[in-house]
C-alpha cells in the first residue's frame, strides 16, 4: 500500500461517516500523512470512531501512519 492509497482509504471512511466533511491531506513522508477534517460538531465522534481502528491497522499491517485530526467546522483551529 502506498501513502496515496492510505489517504484515499481514510478519506473514503471519513466521507462515509460524514459526507459534508471538508478534508485536507498533507503528506509528511512516503509513510506518513495528516488529514485535517472540518465537520459539524454532531459528526465529529462518528468520524473518530470510523477512523480509529483502521488507522491502527494501516500502521501495523502496512507501516502507513495516517493521523486524523477532526475539528468543529464552526470553530476551526486557529491559523498562524
Amino acid at each position: 500500500m502506498s501513502i496515496d492509497d492510505a489517504i484515499k482509504n481514510m478519506t473514503d471512511l471519513i466521507k462515509a461517516a460524514c459526507a459534508s466533511a471538508d478534508i485536507k491531506a498533507t503528506k509528511m513522508s512516503d509513510e506518513e500523512a495528516r488529514l485535517t477534517v472540518l465537520a459539524p460538531a454532531g459528526d465529529m465522534q462518528k468520524i473518530k470512531d470510523a477512523t480509529f481502528q483502521p488507522a491502527i491497522d494501516m500502521l501495523n499491517a502496512d507501516g502507513m501512519d495516517v493521523q486524523v485530526f477532526v475539528y468543529d467546522k464552526d470553530a476551526p483551529p486557529l491559523k498562524g
